[in-house]
């Protein structure tokens, strides 16, 4: 049955206590009255079974205790692992993270990203889907704003921790050059709406200098969706001896339509992950990739979201290098194909 027992209010203690609504509140807050009496006032809080109500701290207090966390597609492992982990260390520092999915959608992430502002969360962490989009100013306006991975150009953010994608696609595309591959595969989350990502923008500048030849593969997360990506590129006659991938989840998909087709990794494609997921230890061969400092991330975001949400201040940008975990999914192609 329903539970219809009235909530208890300040009044009722004040009544219990014979003080003032003011005064009750001032003694559970540990303010302006005598430690005597902030013990009595809880101790009949406790005995009358007083519960805060958290839409009226809300208001007295202007916040919310709640963070948003706004992914660009959770269908990616990296980013799940992330948004749990961060999850777990905001809930540490007492506050609740309300973590949302974008699908890799450039409107739906404008419709939650303000959506989030206008629920009043404390302070809005992205990994955004368009880093370039008109909407971030706006939501800067109401909330911190925390990016992670990607800055938001031109935006007042209260942080901002992005990864050294020049240095990171800069030493991939070179490793793979070394290893004599001149026509590569870059598969990417990229849409055509969101054609100025960092890490995609800079494979064209870098493959340039390289004297390489690049065909990029819009892909989504999933595997199956990946795969089908995948499949494609390898049934092309131009098809690629390489593959640099934005995100090992993507980098399955190459694997998975390479043994769909009787080709083997890497002796008939090479491929190159870059966000190091413990899985990818697994496949066989198990795959190259790039490793972020994830938990020098995390310390860092947590760290600056709760000095904006309590002081107000905003933190320098910080960038974060990758290091290469080097494995066996990475070798010279076959018969030379692809060195011309």
């Amino acid at each position: 049955m329903p539970n219809n027992q009235r909530r208890i209010t300040l009044r009722d203690i004040a009544k219990d206590t014979g003080l003032s609504p003011a005064a009750v509140s001032y003694a559970l807050r540990g303010l302006q009255v005598p430690p005597e009496t902030q013990r009595r006032v809880r101790e009949a809080a406790d005995r009358l079974g007083y519960q805060v109500d958290p839409i009226a701290r809300a208001l007295a207090s202007g916040r919310t205790d709640t963070v948003g966390v706004l992914c660009e597609s959770l269908t990616d492992a990296w980013q799940q692992g992330l948004a749990v982990t961060l999850g777990r260390r905001l809930l540490a520092t007492g506050r609740h993270a309300l973590i949302v999915d974008a699908c890799n959608d450039p409107q739906l992430e404008a419709q939650l990203a303000s959506h989030l502002a206008a629920q009043r969360v404390d302070a809005l962490i992205v990994l955004p889907v368009d880093p370039a989009a008109d909407h971030w100013k706006q939501v800067a306006r109401q909330t911190a704003l925390i990016a992670i991975g990607d800055g938001l150009p031109g935006v007042t953010t209260s942080a901002e921790v992005v990864f050294d994608n020049e240095l990171g696609v800069t030493d991939a595309l070179s490793r793979l050059a070394s290893a004599g591959h001149r026509t590569i595969g870059v598969v990417t989350p990229r849409l055509a709406s969101t054609p100025d990502r960092p890490a995609e923008s800079m494979v064209h500048r870098v493959a340039g200098e390289l004297g390489l030849t690049l065909t990029v593969h819009t892909s989504p997360y999933d595997l199956e969706g990946a795969t089908a990506v995948a499949r494609t590129a390898l049934t092309d006659p131009d098809r690629p001896t390489a593959f640099l991938c934005f995100g090992d989840s993507m980098a399955y998909g190459v694997y998975a339509a390479a043994r769909d087709l009787g080709l083997t990794v890497p002796d008939d494609v090479s491929v190159l992950g870059y966000d190091d997921q413990p899985l990818s230890r697994l496949l066989t061969p198990p795959l190259s990739s790039y490793r972020w400092p994830v938990d020098e991330l995390l310390d860092l975001i947590v760290e600056r979201t709760v000095r904006a949400v309590e002081e107000g201040k905003r933190s320098r940008r910080k960038v974060l290098a990758p290091t290469v975990q080097w494995r066996g999914s990475v070798a010279g192609p076959r018969n030379g194909a692809g060195t011309g």
